[in-house]
């Protein structure tokens, strides 16, 4: 590390003195701890600034959250019987609506809000702006529910670019507009309506996220696994990106659910075991069905919230299985020397457990563990009685359980004599020898340590020619591991790759798993790139999974991810992880020497610049996802409010007639003028679309002039532009910037042959015609004098590129394996792992477009 150079104009002293006072000064300002030092934020304000607090972090996770909370909303509608669906749609902007068809939220004014605040409060604002606020505190409003805090939506409305909602209720469409959390005026009580319900709308802020785009599997599977547990709700979900539409409806509920999760492999006996009951308020439903896997396959729930580390619900549900399974195996004589253990009973188990619980105890923030005591003894005696009815009435299936669980005792005790063979040879399960193949590490500090699984002995060459030899152990597996999700314990033992693994990590593997022994902190999997080498991590993630799931739930595995971009300047090297690092370097180095001249000749740099650039990013997106719909930004310019300098967010097209309307309010009042009511579509008809019999020309969606014996449509059709809401925002900072929205569009400039914008660096000028090429030609500037390649896989590296790409821990990139989405998890290696070919094949087929590096 370089120090400042010293100046040469003081003597040292003096330099030594005033740092002693300015030490001085500084801790005496620490000390000094009063009033001042104090701050009280809003609920607004710590929302936006301790976003982690509320939904988890500012990334994937609780950019997804947002869209969790407002579903749940309506799912405690369902659970509570007042609501019967659930339409989810993702629009071309990445805004989401949900809309339910459930009582409302109430409108009426609050007294208690009202007199806090000193005027007149509704309700919906209350909801939607004031934190710990909502009807589930107690039993009143909802019986049961997943929100118990009353800060879902309201996060959700804080966190988002801007929010709206329609109330459906009281025989009227009431709405409220939010940007940022902050209200554009009070409720307004629109057009009379016979619906019901409430539809909520949001875009989530570029400003608290660091991603811009919902992931359609994520939300896919969360909303499917919603239907399986409330029966008979029907959600839809449509994704205007990709014109998809999912409709998830289960009236057999968690029975369907179990049929899911078992369809990939074979099940022992036809008919899904099926519980459900009512105990001192406590609701359950439990369902189960044994297949020939070698696995337990366990998912618990209460108030539809996934709680994945167990609780009193599934102990009470795991103790009954295991007693009344003894019970009937020793009265029927099928027990003999062997004693099974609640884990053989549930070999091969795929269950499902849903329970309501009106005032859940929670063990933790997460909600992943329920405490509630009774609920045991609730489940513990209930599932016990109809267990052991069912075992008599159903013989040949009882049998069939017991001779499984037999068989998953006998290889337990074959899998205990390979583990003590294995310890008799000193190995890592008691802490002796190693594997001779393992690289191993200097340091003995464990917390430092590290093992990397890598593919074959050539990758191992290499990882071993780079590594950092102080801290970092090297592991090479010659072929593929065993399929550990389709082996019994005692065959994954005996396979030599495996015992590798297991002395190597130290850990132990099932029952005898112990965290505290592991020889390395991290066990990283670094494979190629390419198809054997994704099998390869498959199988290792597989057996992790299923072997070694302390190791994984503890955090402590990890998948090598090599970098996207090597980049090179001057004698500079460094690897880039992503696109959208790539764009954001460019565009930062663009930023750093670029100059923006406007019309006026005024220029434009340094911080002004940069707020320029960050606005104009989401802006572009936005008018893209406008001009998909055919509408160009040019056309809707001119449509553009001259008061208010918004662009028409609703297009009503009514026969030969098209209206735009800046807000619902003005649309309301037009429609009222005209003894209308419609209700908003999901986009403008598009050309060729047959609507309410007639065909659509493709004019009718651009200029307003379609051919007069194809316009005369009875009913108004309207568009609700989502994207055009984002772009006014957007607009208004351009606006503080000195800018209008004709700085977007090319002009015609009589007479004039010099550019209308400049971009300056050093002695270069780029010419622009407008401000939409701007982040491109910041991008391009930026882009000069550097060698910008996209890199080349693992395999293919030296053991210096290795070390600088993926052993460096200043450069690299690491991806943590974790247990937080274990059903989805199990149900992917079913897939791709289990018996059955067709669940694959249909995998295959839904995904294969989404391929972006095929190895062929």
């Amino acid at each position: 590390m370089t120090e400042p150079n010293e100046p040469q104009d003081q003597p040292t002293g003096d330099i030594e003195n005033k740092e002693a006072a300015q030490q001085a000064q500084q801790a005496k300002a620490k000390s000094e701890y009063g009033a001042s030092d104090l701050e009280h934020l809003s609920d607004l304000e710590h929302v936006r600034e301790r976003p982690s607090m509320y939904i988890g972090d500012r990334s994937t996770r609780g950019f997804h959250h947002l869209v969790y909370e407002v579903v749940d909303n309506s799912i405690d509608e369902a659970m509570a019987e007042f609501a019967s669906s659930v339409i989810v749609t993702v629009h071309n902007d990445n805004s989401v609506t949900v809309e339910d068809d459930g009582r409302g939220i109430p409108v009426d004014r609050h007294p208690q809000l009202s007199e806090q605040v000193g005027r007149d409060v509704s309700t919906l604002e209350g909801v939607m702006t004031v934190l710990k606020f909502g009807g589930k505190f107690s039993k009143g409003a909802y019986q049961t529910s997943g929100g118990l805090h009353g800060v879902g939506v309201t996060v959700v409305n804080f966190l988002s670019e801007w929010c709206e909602v329609e109330v459906y209720r009281d025989g009227f469409v009431w709405q409220q507009e939010y940007e940022r959390g902050v209200p554009q005026g009070p409720v307004q009580k629109g057009q009379p309506t016979k619906k019901r319900g409430t539809k909520t709308t949001f875009k989530p802020d570029s400003q608290i996220f660091n991603v811009s785009k919902f992931n359609h599997d994520t939300l896919a599977k969360r909303l499917q696994e919603l239907a399986f547990l409330n029966k008979g709700v029907k959600i839809i979900f449509i994704d205007d990106r990709t014109q998809e539409k999912d409709e998830f409806l289960y009236e057999q509920g968690i029975i369907e659910y179990v049929a899911h999760l078992n369809r990939a492999t074979n099940a022992l006996h036809p008919d899904v075991i099926f519980l459900s009951g009512i105990t001192e308020g406590v609701g359950y439903e439990i369902a189960l069905q044994y297949s020939e896997e070698y696995t337990e396959n366990l998912h618990s729930y209460v108030n539809n919230i996934n709680t994945h580390e167990g609780g009193t619900h599934v102990s009470g549900f795991k103790t009954a299985l295991t007693r009344t399974l003894n019970n009937y195996a020793k009265k029927e004589n099928m027990i003999k020397d062997l004693a099974l253990s609640g884990d053989d009973f549930r070999e091969g188990l795929t269950a499902i457990i849903s329970t309501r619980v009106p005032e859940p105890q929670f063990e933790g923030q997460t909600k992943t563990k329920l405490g509630n005591s009774e609920v045991e003894s609730y489940i513990n005696s209930a599932f016990g009685e109809f267990m052991t009815k069912y075992l008599e009435e159903n013989p040949k299936v009882a049998k069939i359980i017991i001779r499984k669980a037999l068989l998953a005792g006998q290889a337990r005790e074959a899998a205990r004599k390979a583990r003590d063979l294995l310890r008799n040879r000193k190995d890592a399960l008691s802490g002796g020898g190693l594997p001779g193949k393992l690289r191993d590490c200097i340091s003995k500090e464990m917390e430092k340590c590290e093992l990397y699984l890598v593919e074959g002995d050539s990758a191992g060459g290499s990882a071993e020619g780079g590594r950092l030899r102080d801290f970092q152990a090297i592991l090479p597996l010659r072929g593929k591991i065993i399929n550990s999700y389709k082996a019994r314990e005692d065959k994954v033992l005996a396979n030599e790759e495996v015992r590798s693994m297991i002395q190597a990590i130290g850990v132990g593997i099932g029952q005898d798993q112990d965290i505290n022994k592991r020889r390395y902190n991290k066990v990283v999997i670094m494979t190629d790139a390419d198809v054997d080498g994704s099998h390869i991590r498959t199988l290792l993630l597989s057996f992790f999974y299923r072997q070694m799931n302390e190791l994984v739930a503890g955090g402590h595995v990890y998948v090598a991810q090599p970098p996207l971009f090597r980049v090179v300047h001057k004698k500079n090297v460094w690897y880039v992880q992503t696109e959208e690092e790539m764009k954001n370097q460019l565009l930062d180095n663009g930023l750093a020497d670029c100059a923006f001249v406007d019309e006026n000749g005024d220029v434009i740099e340094g911080e002004k610049m940069e707020k320029l650039c960050r606005a104009l990013a989401p802006l572009e997106e936005a008018i893209v996802a406008l001009e998909r719909r055919g509408i160009g930004l040019k056309i809707h310019a001119v449509r553009q409010d001259p008061v208010s300098q918004k662009l028409p967010v609703f297009h009503l097209v009514m026969g030969r007639e098209e209206h735009w309307f800046p807000t619902k309010k003005e649309l309301d009042a037009f429609l009222s003028e005209r003894g209308l009511d419609a209700e908003p579509d999901t986009k403008i008809p598009d050309e060729g679309e047959v609507v309410d019999g007639k065909v659509i020309d493709g004019e009718a969606s651009t200029n307003g002039q379609p051919k007069e014996e194809e316009s005369k449509i009875e009913a108004p059709h309207i568009a609700e532009l989502h994207e055009v809401r984002t772009i006014n925002i957007k607009l208004g900072e351009l606006a503080e910037l000195g800018f209008d929205i004709q700085a977007l569009i090319p002009q015609e400039r009589t007479g004039c042959t010099d550019s209308r914008y400049k971009l300056r660096r050093g002695e270069t000028e780029t010419g622009l015609e407008d401000l939409r090429g701007l982040l491109a030609a910041v991008r391009s500037a930026g882009e000069r004098g550097l060698q910008v390649t996209r890199f080349k896989g693992l395999g293919e590296m030296n053991a210096e590129e290795l070390r600088e790409t993926t052993l460096d821990p200043q450069n690299r990139t690491l991806m943590q394996v974790t247990m937080s989405d274990a059903s989805a998890a199990d149900d992917m290696f079913r897939i791709l792992m289990g018996d059955k070919v067709e669940p694959r094949r249909e995998f295959i087929e839904k995904h294969a477009l989404e391929v972006r590096n095929l190895d062929v």
